[in-house]
């Protein structure tokens, strides 16, 4: 069962975290092209950190505690999802901040609506 604690780890941010976009409809996910743009960036950045890092044997992950699938330059599957899941459950978090506090974080939501309104046009 160790050998699922990575994945488990990253279902429960998911799990606890998805509430936020049903039961306040905070929108993430229906503003998907925003999320791509806060998600894709640090994605790319961090994945080839960690490649870099494996490659120069600098880390490296347990397999007891991953379900030992590795994708090319020897990055577990897990990982990858980290940096997909983590990111999108703080967007969740943050979106979910601004909907009960009134919060515009920098980004009204009036602004965001509109912006969303001639994205869809």
């Amino acid at each position: 069962m160790g050998h699922l604690t990575y994945l488990a780890l990253l279902v429960g941010c998911l799990v606890v975290t998805a509430p936020l976009e049903l039961l306040l409809g905070v929108r993430v996910y229906a503003r998907w092209r925003r999320l791509l743009l806060a998600v894709v960036p640090e994605f790319v950045v961090f994945v080839v950190w960690v490649l870099y890092a494996i490659a120069e044997g600098h880390w490296d992950y347990s397999s007891t505690r991953t379900i030992d699938v590795r994708l090319p330059g020897g990055i577990p599957v897990e990982e990858v999802l980290f940096f997909l899941v983590v990111p999108v459950c703080a967007v969740l978090a943050l979106e979910a901040v601004r909907k009960v506090t009134g919060w515009d974080a920098g980004y009204p939501a009036e602004e965001a609506l509109r912006d969303e309104e001639v994205g869809r046009r």
